[in-house]
């Protein structure tokens, strides 16, 4: 007896095809508004204690040694790869609540399970995120005449070839803790905006929203997100820029000890301010984009 697996509706498999490409779209205005920050935020992080006394001190370094284009180093992969990671995060949040919305026979969704959808897409994310964000995070944390790696092909060889899958996947755990967490609290702030958007302004549909709504509930959203997580997120940057020949790390945990031991719970913080600025432009620009991309293909 043989059993045939039913194949996916066809409407289904175009809407998941809709979701990736509305996703990567706001994968791509993230990353263009949000890399110089971002920058800043990891040679923060990263850089040896005392190499830089703030946000404004890298800046002024970054612009006299590299000028302006220095703020976009390693944006190739980034702009590959925020675009895949944005696409997945936001097809899988988006399924997980066609998913509620057939349990509940289209009844509206609660917080908790919008929390719990976002934090299914950020699991499923953090193994594309991963590696990638390994790798951009090395391209953009070098600096002087001398390059470790020629770009982020190079980059991916030499990682794969010291320490092969493990090498690319180095802060695979907090990647996966932040992405879970973070997400779930991101998409759940989001939706209960929404929410109270159409509650507050009665008689509209989620497609009359203006754009600079969208905005809005976006930028809030990526505050919560990075509130919730910052700490998280420093531990996998100083994983990710471990010396590759002699390594400090053997694992997260010797991470926290670290930084605890030498910089306390300021340590956990450093590079803040430049992601909390990030966090209103780039992530408001992602769900705008998100939200326009959607309803001009829908």
């Amino acid at each position: 007896m043989t059993i045939e697996l039913e194949e996916p509706p066809l409407a289904e498999n175009i809407q998941v095809v809709k979701d990736l490409f509305g996703g990567t779209v706001g994968g791509i205005a993230q990353v263009l508004v949000g890399q110089p920050f971002d920058t800043v935020k990891v040679r923060l992080q990263s850089a040896p204690e005392g190499t830089y006394t703030g946000a404004l001190d890298v800046v002024k370094k970054l612009l006299a040694n590299e000028g302006p284009k220095g703020f976009y180093k390693g944006t190739l992969t980034p702009l590959i790869g925020v675009g895949a990671c944005v696409s997945v995060q936001f097809s899988v949040n988006e399924s997980m609540k066609r998913y509620y919305d057939g349990i509940h026979h289209g009844q509206p969704l609660s917080i908790p399970q919008f929390f719990s959808c976002g934090a299914v897409a950020g699991f499923a994310n953090g193994f594309l995120a991963s590696p990638i964000e390994h790798i951009r995070i090395r391209l953009q944390t070098q600096t002087g005449a001398t390059k470790a790696f020629a770009g982020p092909i190079d980059c991916a060889k030499k990682l794969y070839k010291n320490n092969g899958i493990a090498g690319l996947f180095k802060g695979l755990t907090p990647t996966l803790v932040r992405e879970s967490l973070g997400l779930g609290i991101y998409f759940a702030t989001y939706e209960a905006l929404i929410g109270r958007e159409l509650k507050v302004q009665k008689n509209i549909a989620r497609a009359d929203i203006p754009a600079w709504k969208l905005c809005l509930f976006g930028g809030l959203s990526g505050y919560t997100l990075w509130i919730g997580i910052y700490p998280v997120d420093v531990i996998k940057s100083k994983l990710q820029t471990d010396s590759l020949e002699k390594p400090a790390y053997k694992s997260w945990t010797q991470v926290v000890k670290d930084i605890n031991q030498r910089s306390g719970i300021k340590g956990f913080y450093r590079g803040f301010i430049p992601t909390i600025l990030r966090a209103a432009p780039a992530n408001g620009a992602t769900f705008a984009a998100f939200e326009v991309t959607m309803r001009f293909i829908s």
